[in-house]
């Protein structure tokens, strides 16, 4: 007699709804009914439920509420900040002073960075994020504390000690040979585990002297795939500081340029307002941007100018930022992203397809994670369940909404992280709202059918702040 030792399959069936394809370059939103197969995390068929089940009768099924969508990917957030979210009435500068910068030299409390380690990636995974790029701390136990609390958690991360040596206040600095030691460390302790991958971090150009550069560029080079990660043009007073400090550069981006820090594995956040030069040069390098537009309207820093960066060739996803910006859900991310092109002559109009690929997809591929950001087969089982409480006024859209594109469009306009049922990453569940009880999946016994369906802009006079 023989026996089976192939890994067991679970099936999934429901409204699913995902863009593998780029709707800005004719890409359509897929929509349709159906079940998928998914074994030791991957998805290995996408079809009708009788087919799925004829393939594995023995499969328990999964009865998806709702919609179904693949995780979504945060390219551009900082893991110290969640607890100063909601500074607002502030300038930028006093913002700072009072709420951004006293955090960050908080973490090097080792204590205390685990506590917020831990309550961060809940945060992420409860607002359906499964894939995030992250600043780490200035600390090198704060950013350790973040892989642990990552690899306990499985979520998909790339992350890295932020550096600087000048301008910030002096218990946030370093020496480029401390940054290259301590990112060493990290390196061989986390980079390759699991889901996680490591990020060189300089905060930004204005924070950094050209020696800390040439320090990263060193550690950038020093093992295979790592990737970069800063800020560009998000505020015009950054913007000219960073020219005064760097006279030889062209621009913003050329500081990072001339440093040999751009490339296919670099992502830069915000990038308001960039030269058409940069942008071409952007292009050139494959150097992506994190568009990050909450963070962007809380500080005033101004409208991204997404149509020129698409027409330059430019890759553009979605950051949550956190917490110049007002939270870790992307609903609320795409909702900007669609307001600033609304407001802007030249603006792009956005429809719920692009919105989710600027959350899913777009991201997924700037990380280089060609197996996530889609339901489709060879991928990775990273999805979320959108299922509104009853009696909310989602569900009730949800219940009478005329198309798909209705229905998702609807989930960017009036979504939170507790419309967010299920999130499951690599095929497992990884959280569920209070109604929801593990043990208590549904499971079919017969075969039934389905239809498809229709870091901020920062002046040296506060950044030293205080010693």
């Amino acid at each position: 007699m023989t026996h089976d030792t192939s890994p067991p399959a679970e099936i999934f069936h429901g409204r699913i709804l995902d863009t593998p394809d780029d709707p800005f370059a004719n890409g359509v939103l897929r929509a349709e009914e159906c079940a998928l197969a998914v074994v030791d995390g991957t998805i290995t068929f996408r079809g009708s439920l009788a087919e799925a089940q004829r393939l594995h009768p023995a499969a328990p099924v999964t009865i998806v509420d709702g919609l179904l969508l693949p995780g979504l990917v945060d390219t551009h957030v900082h893991y110290p900040q969640q607890r100063i979210i909601g500074g607002l009435g502030m300038p930028l500068l006093e913002w700072l002073d009072r709420c951004a910068l006293p955090e960050e030299a908080r973490m090097a409390d080792a204590s205390h960075a685990a506590t917020v380690a831990g309550e961060f990636v809940d945060g992420l995974i409860g607002a359906g994020t499964t894939t995030a790029l992250v600043f780490g701390a200035h600390f090198a136990t704060a950013t350790d504390a973040l892989f642990r609390a990552a690899d306990r958690s499985a979520l998909r991360m790339t992350a890295g000690l932020v550096v600087a040596d000048r301008e910030l206040r002096g218990d946030l600095h370093t020496t480029p040979e401390r940054a290259a030691s301590e990112a060493a460390g990290l390196i061989g302790a986390w980079h390759g585990k699991g889901k996680l991958r490591y990020a060189v971090t300089p905060r930004f150009a204005l924070s950094s002297s050209p020696g800390l550069l040439d320090s990263c560029r060193q550690t950038l080079e020093s093992a295979p795939d790592l990737f970069f990660t800063s800020h560009v043009n998000e505020n015009l007073a950054e913007i000219a500081v960073v020219a005064s400090l760097f006279p030889s550069s062209s621009s913003y981006s050329d500081v990072y340029d001339q440093h040999g820090l751009l490339g296919p594995r670099s992502l830069l956040a915000h990038n308001v307002h960039p030269t058409d030069a940069e942008l071409a040069r952007l292009a050139d390098t494959g150097t992506s941007v994190a568009h990050c537009p909450s963070s962007n309207s809380s500080l005033g820093s101004g409208l991204f100018p997404l149509r020129r960066h698409l027409d330059a060739g430019v890759r553009v996803s979605l950051g949550s930022d956190v917490g110049a910006g007002t939270g870790f859900s992307h609903f609320k991310e795409g909702l900007q992203a669609y307001f600033h092109q609304q407001l802007q002559p030249d603006g792009l109009a956005l429809g719920p397809a692009h919105l989710l690929y600027l959350a899913t997809r777009a991201g997924a591929l700037a990380l280089g994670h060609s197996e996530v950001g889609y339901l489709g087969v060879g991928a990775t089982f990273d999805a979320i369940e959108v299922s509104p409480p009853p009696a909310s006024p989602l569900h009730a859209i949800l219940r009478h909404a005329a198309s798909a594109e209705r229905a998702l469009a609807a989930v960017f306009a009036n979504g939170t992280s507790a419309d967010i049922s299920r999130v499951w990453m690599g095929g497992a569940v990884g959280h569920t709202r209070g109604c929801h009880d593990l043990k208590h999946h549904t499971t079919l016994e017969v075969v039934a059918t389905s239809q498809p369906s229709a870091p901020h802009p920062r002046g040296p006079h506060l950044l030293k702040g205080e010693q």
